[in-house]
C-alpha cells in the first residue's frame, strides 16, 4: 500500500527520478544535473521512501525501471515540464520580458501557425510585442531583417543558432468538391490523371514530389500562386491537389488527406536566430517558448 505524502512534493526528488529514468545510471543523471552522484542517489531514494515504491532495479551498472517506475514516467514528464513552463513564465515576469521580437515565417505558417502560438506567448508576456514578417523568401539575420525565423531548410551561416524541432508530417491533400467530381486517387499511379495547384515554383515542386515519390508534370498545374495561402485557398475551391503540412490541414474538414501511407511527406522545421541575439535574455526566452510550442504543435 502507498504512503500517503502530508508534506509539499520536492521538485529536486522528481528531477533526480527524471534524469535517472532518461540517462539509465546515477552518474550520468548527476552529470546532466550538475549534482554529486551520492547527492542524487540520495534523492532518488527519498522520493522511493516518501512514495513507498520502488522505482528502479539495477541491471549491471545500468538502472531498469520497475514497473511502478514506468507507471510514474508519464505523469513524472507531465509534472516536470508543467514546473519548467511556470519557471520560464515566472524568469520571464521577474526580467521584465517587454519590447519588440520580430519573428519572420512563411506565409502559411504566419497565418495557420504562428497566431495561436501568440496567444500563450501573450499570456506569459503581456508587455512583450511580436512583430511577425510573413515572407516565403529568407529573410537575411545577419542583417538583423528579423531576429527570430522558422525555415524549411537549414542555415549554413557559421553566425547563426538553428535548432531543429522536428520533422513535420505531411500529404496530399484535394477538397471533397473536386474528389466528387474527379475521383479520389487509390494509388501514386492515378495521381497522373489529377490536377494539382503549384506554389509559384513548378520545377522545384516537382522536384520535391519526386523525392517523395511522387510523379507528375507541369501540364497538370492548373494554377498557381506563389503565396501559400493563396495556393491552399484555390485547392480548397477545387482547381486540384497540393501538399500541405498535416498540423495546418487538419483545421479545414473540407480537405481530405490522400493516399496516406503512400505519399508520406515530411519536411524540417529549423528556428533561428543570430548567435549574439541569443544572448539577450528576451530574445532566448522567446526563442525557447517558440521551440517549446512548435513542437508540441507538430508531434
Amino acid at each position: 500500500m502507498q504512503k500517503r505524502i502530508e508534506k509539499p512534493f520536492d521538485w529536486s526528488r522528481l528531477r533526480a527520478f527524471l534524469a535517472t529514468a532518461q540517462t539509465g545510471s546515477l552518474s550520468a543523471a548527476a552529470r546532466s544535473l550538475g549534482l554529486t552522484q551520492p547527492t542524487l542517489g540520495r534523492q532518488v531514494s527519498a522520493l522511493e521512501e516518501e512514495l513507498g515504491l520502488t522505482l528502479f532495479e539495477r541491471s549491471g551498472r545500468a538502472l531498469q525501471l520497475t514497473d511502478a517506475g514506468q507507471d510514474l514516467l508519464a505523469d513524472a514528464k507531465a509534472m516536470g515540464d508543467a514546473a519548467n513552463r511556470i519557471a520560464l513564465i515566472a524568469e520571464g515576469r521577474a526580467h521584465s520580458l517587454e519590447g519588440v521580437v520580430r519573428v519572420t515565417a512563411s506565409d502559411m505558417s504566419s497565418t495557420y501557425v504562428l497566431p495561436d502560438i501568440l496567444v500563450r506567448l501573450r499570456s506569459m508576456a503581456p508587455r512583450l510585442r511580436v512583430d511577425v514578417i510573413a515572407a516565403n523568401d529568407i529573410r537575411d539575420i545577419l542583417a538583423r531583417e528579423a531576429d527570430i525565423a522558422i525555415r524549411h531548410v537549414r542555415p549554413t551561416e557559421p553566425d547563426l543558432i538553428a535548432r531543429l524541432i522536428a520533422d513535420a508530417p505531411a500529404h496530399l491533400y484535394a477538397s471533397r468538391d473536386y474528389l466528387n467530381a474527379r475521383g479520389t486517387p487509390v494509388s501514386a499511379d492515378y495521381l497522373s490523371t489529377h490536377d494539382f495547384v503549384s506554389m509559384g515554383d513548378d520545377e522545384r515542386l516537382i522536384a520535391a514530389l519526386q523525392e517523395w515519390g511522387i510523379s507528375i508534370d507541369a501540364a497538370q498545374f492548373t494554377t498557381s500562386s506563389a503565396n501559400g495561402s493563396t495556393a491552399w485557398a484555390l485547392a480548397r475551391k477545387g482547381f486540384g491537389i497540393v501538399p500541405m503540412s498535416d498540423d495546418i490541414a487538419r483545421d479545414f474538414p473540407d480537405m481530405v488527406r490522400l493516399l496516406e501511407g503512400a505519399a508520406d511527406i515530411t519536411f524540417p522545421v529549423w528556428l533561428v536566430t543570430h548567435r549574439d541575439l541569443h544572448t539577450s535574455r528576451r530574445i532566448r526566452l522567446v526563442f525557447d517558448l517558440l521551440a517549446d510550442m512548435l513542437k508540441e504543435r507538430m508531434v
